[in-house]
């Protein structure tokens, strides 16, 4: 493994962790980013690699709500099952969260068990990510113009109800099928509609990434075929490193910004990324493969 090999794996992810957890495609920029640095991996291994270094990133979703979403100790424990025996080390609400997050689950899990590799090889294309960045970008400016004068009926994950995990879910759906939406970017329109308020509605979605990604990355895993180099390994384990890092900074930032700051400015950068995508495709300087 060449020191030029860690510098790009190193490059990846930075930019696994800035845009997995802001509104702005993960796909696209991990597209872009492709498109310019090659990792010197084989063909099936880049396609793994793109999914799993996803799980350094939600590794710092697990490590900061940590408190939030372990349903078990008697520590700090409000709500406990039962106020004696066993049932006092388990937390009902966040059991009753867990399950929301499951509800929220099932369209991605149907869909993409189903038909992963036919929605790839029909979506995955420069067109359909330029559009899906431009869409959601005016979504987020559009849904932030209407709820500006409104004050939300939900402020916290606790208050979600299942209907609207359910709907989140469905929201959720869009990025699963389409390249280029953002699975943040489509949860938090929907939420930000629903009545969620921004916290609420980026914290939800945190917590719905967690069985999502490590799904997705489980799901890549079983249907790998083929050797596995050591150099390759150790490309994969730096990226998560650093996404982890990165990720633990660019979440805690990014809850601290959206406590006094709409999303009107990702929406902008959506359309701008948008727009450059369709002109290096039409220059042929962004690839798909």
């Amino acid at each position: 493994m060449s020191f030029i090999d860690v510098i790009i794996a190193i490059i990846y992810g930075i930019v696994e962790g800035i845009s997995e957890w802001l509104p702005i495609s993960s796909t696209g920029h991990m597209i872009l980013l492709d498109s310019f640095l090659n990792l010197h991996v084989s063909e099936a291994f880049h396609e793994l690699y793109l999914v799993v270094i996803q799980l350094g990133a939600i590794m710092a979703v697990v490590v900061i709500y940590w408190k939030e979403i372990w349903p078990f100790g008697i520590k700090d424990n409000k709500h406990p099952w039962k106020k004696e025996g066993i049932g006092r080390w388990v937390k009902a609400d966040k059991f009753n969260m867990w399950f929301k997050i499951l509800v929220a689950c099932i369209p991605a899990i149907i869909v993409g068990v189903l038909f992963d590799d036919y929605l790839d090889e029909l979506f995955y294309n420069y067109v359909c990510v330029s559009i899906m960045l431009i869409l959601f970008g005016i979504a987020f400016i559009a849904v932030e113009k209407w709820v500006a004068d409104k004050e939300p009926n939900v402020k916290s994950v606790d208050d979600i109800s299942y209907p609207q995990a359910f709907l989140i879910g469905a929201f959720q759906l869009i990025a699963a099928v389409f390249p280029g939406t953002s699975r943040s970017g489509s949860t938090i329109v929907g939420s930000l509609a629903m009545g969620i308020s921004r916290e609420a509605a980026a914290k939800f979605t945190f917590f719905l990434a967690i069985p999502v990604m490590m799904g997705a990355s489980l799901l890549k895993i079983l249907k790998f075929e083929g050797e596995v180099t050591g150099a390759e390994i150790a490309t994969l384990v730096i990226g998560m490193v650093v996404a982890f890092v990165v990720s633990w900074v660019v979440i805690k930032k990014f809850m601290a910004y959206i406590k006094k700051h709409s999303f009107t400015v990702f929406g902008w950068y959506r359309i701008a990324v948008g727009v450059l995508f369709l002109i290096l495709g039409i220059l042929g300087l962004v690839t798909m493969s």
